[in-house]
């Protein structure tokens, strides 16, 4: 039967169709399909039909990565492009253990698996390592510094390979395997004391008939299959091998930030005997744990997998890095990279590449360093990776929002709604991220509709940069805005919490002096509230008002106002709308947003004509010093008059300008600081 051409597929209409289809047949010209017994029949012919069609539908989203939405369907179509989505990951901590009173010990060998407990908030997780590790004994002391632990349980898993099997298949059992603490031994038989360890690949570049390397695939149930070779790509496994495969179950990220270990491990010495625990010392950790994170997600797949087979496993151009990085390290919440070539001045044969971690606000040493290793094997021969901390530019906002008191008699209730929406919009994909951009209107029209009580509102912006001082040195500083500044007054466009610097005695304030529309320079003075500042160091370095960059000049920082030695500098931007260049992040910052609900009397009806009416300044009014909710110094607050409000109940993250210190020539230290905190942008 040949219906038209169909241009919706849903119930109703394909009943409809296959009623006028039979309305043609002279024999049902009259018939009456809603009363009759024919009508089941036609609801079956339809919803039959429509199954069909709704089945079909799915199965072809299937067939493509964009449109798939099973997991085990995503991942094997990014399986066709050479793609192997990201395990779960342990979290990993570092420790440290004395052994002493060993008596005819030559060496000690911690043994794999189980090592310690780790407590963690409110509970506590088992800590294991994948291989065993030996080290000598002198003077009968043994030092096992600096151990880097996995959370999970340690799993042994054998296979006996058998030819006669037509398709015989190498499936690890459990689910949430971190895939890179597998470690695959293959003796020639079980009887056999000797074994031959095999290394996972992750393409076939490289690999001749007799490499001793295996694959590794995600199959249903995100569990994991290894491939080994066929004497073609990789050594093929011959009848009666014995195949080990050992690796580490984890909780993902549930394990960071465990800080307390006690040792549960097993010790034992050249012999192959144990080790009393009573001469074991007490733990000390290093490093608590970190890095632990969930199996990559679906969006992740599909977003990662056809940029790493773009790129061919292989980092060239900028993008390339972020893919990568994205790939071979899971915590990333956002990357950014750029060549060395940008920077001014410029550093030829270098790509800078900064990150935020979803755990925390900086990568450690030794995640960088890691990152580094694993990065050679992608980077072209001659271009050096280097990692630099992100930095912060946190936006702030005073808001004055209106009300019909009329409607609304609860300011209280009205502010808290607004200061959620703030705060949900501060963890939105415009913020938060390398690249970022804070929307002014959307701020704007997000407090307009909070209510219907409110009816206007008068919202300013501003920026901060936090500058991490080294504290009792002399030192010369850069702080990079990347966002041009407003000059609306000759003075105190920026402004900074309080300091005290070698020299001078009480707390000092920094500000700028504008000199012409693209230049100013940065003036040191002491500031009593309600008083005039007086100037200490009229020249104390320069503002470039066009490219939003502070230097400032050697100075010796003896404490600060701010807690961990924090100078908040904030400054006017030229445009409501902030963006984040380069490795600027950027971060809406609720801490120092300040909302003050203001009664509108005109709409109400209180004061019609508006004589009363309470107008608020659209522009931003300097002030001498800068007002700041973060936590006051503990060492500094007895002895300096502090600005600063200690109402805040959270710390101000600290993405610091790097100081360079005075004792490198000029121009170095300008190369040094432009490295390392900001880029003529």
């Amino acid at each position: 039967m040949a219906f038209g051409q169909y241009v919706n597929l849903d119930f109703d209409q394909i009943k409809t169709s296959i009623k006028d289809y039979l309305r043609s047949n002279t024999n049902f010209t009259d018939y009456d399909f809603e009363g009759s017994n024919l009508s089941i029949i036609i609801d079956a012919l339809a919803y039959n039909t429509y199954t069909t069609a709704y089945n079909t539908n799915m199965a072809a989203n299937e067939c493509f990565l964009d449109s798939s939405t099973l997991r085990e369907n995503v991942v094997a179509l990014a399986r066709n492009i050479g793609y192997v989505p990201r395990s779960r990951r342990s979290s990993r901590a570092r420790v440290s253990f004395t052994i002493d009173g060993l008596l005819d010990t030559s060496t000690l060998t911690l043994n794999s698996g189980i090592v310690c407990n780790g407590a963690g908030e409110n509970t506590s997780f088992i800590f294991c390592i994948p291989e065993d590790i030996t080290i000598p004994v002198t003077n009968g002391v043994s030092e096992f510094n600096n151990i880097e632990i996995y959370e999970g349980s340690f799993i042994t898993q054998t296979f006996t390979v058998d030819t006669s099997l037509f398709n015989q298949r190498y499936i690890l059992d459990n689910s949430f395997i971190d895939t890179s603490t597998i470690k695959v031994k293959v003796k020639p038989s079980s009887e056999s004391t000797s074994s031959v360890t095999y290394q996972q690949i992750d393409n076939i570049v490289g690999v001749t008939s007799t490499s001793n390397s295996y694959l590794l695939q995600e199959i249903e149930d995100e569990r994991y299959e290894l491939i080994f070779g066929d004497n073609v790509i990789g050594k093929k496994l011959l009848n009666n091998n014995e195949v080990t495969v050992s690796y580490i179950v984890s909780e993902g990220k549930d394990g960071n930030g465990a800080s307390e270990f006690s040792f549960v491990g097993n010790i034992t010495n050249q012999d192959g005997g144990s080790i009393n625990s009573d001469l074991i010392g007490l733990v000390t950790t290093d490093e608590k744990s970190r890095d632990g994170d969930e199996i990559e997600s679906i969006s992740s797949i599909k977003y990662y997998a056809p940029r790493i087979y773009s790129s061919q496993y292989r980092a060239v151009t900028a993008s390339d890095y972020e893919s990568v990085l994205g790939y071979i390290y899971p915590n990333v919440e956002s990357v950014t990279a750029f060549g060395g070539e940008e920077m001014s001045p410029p550093r030829f044969g270098k790509v800078f590449i900064s990150v935020k971690p979803r755990n925390g606000d900086f990568l450690s040493d030794q995640t960088k360093r890691e990152l580094v290793q694993k990065l050679k094997s992608y980077a072209v021969a001659g271009i050096v990776p280097e990692f630099i901390d992100l930095k912060y530019l946190y936006v702030e906002l005073t808001t004055n929002p209106y009300y019909n008191p009329s409607l609304n008699d609860d300011p209280n209730n009205l502010k808290t709604g607004v200061s959620n929406a703030l705060t949900q919009y501060s963890r939105s994909i415009d913020v938060n991220k390398f690249g970022g951009r804070f929307k002014y209107s959307k701020a704007v029209s997000l407090i307009d509709s909070i209510d219907a009580s409110i009816t206007s509102n008068i919202t300013l912006v501003t920026i901060r940069r936090n500058l991490k001082a080294v504290l009792g040195q002399f030192a010369q500083y850069e702080v990079c805005y990347g966002n041009m500044f407003h000059t609306q007054e000759s003075s105190y466009n920026v402004v900074s919490t309080g300091f005290t610097i070698e020299g001078v005695t009480g707390t000092v304030y920094l500000a700028d002096e504008v000199i012409n529309r693209e230049k100013g320079r940065i003036f040191f003075f002491t500031y009593n509230e309600g008083g005039t500042p007086s100037i200490v160091k009229k020249n104390a370095g320069t503002v470039d008002y066009m490219t939003g960059e502070v230097l400032i000049d050697t100075v010796n920082i003896l404490s600060t106002v701010i807690a961990n030695g924090v100078v908040e500098i904030q400054a006017i931007p030229h445009s409501n709308d902030i963006v984040g260049l380069r490795d600027l992040y950027v971060k809406f910052d609720m801490t120092n947003t300040t909302i003050n609900m203001i009664s509108d009397l005109i709409a109400s009806g209180e004061n019609t004509s508006g004589s009363r009416f309470v107008h608020t300044h659209s522009y931003y009014t300097p002030t001498y010093t800068r007002k700041s909710n973060s936590p006051v110094s503990t060492t500094a607050a007895a002895v300096l008059p502090s600005t600063a409000s200690s109402t805040a109940t959270t710390t101000t993250s600290g993405t610091y300008s790097s100081p360079t210190t005075s004792s490198t020539s000029s121009t170095s230290s300008s190369s040094s600081s432009s490295s390392s905190s900001g880029y003529g942008y």
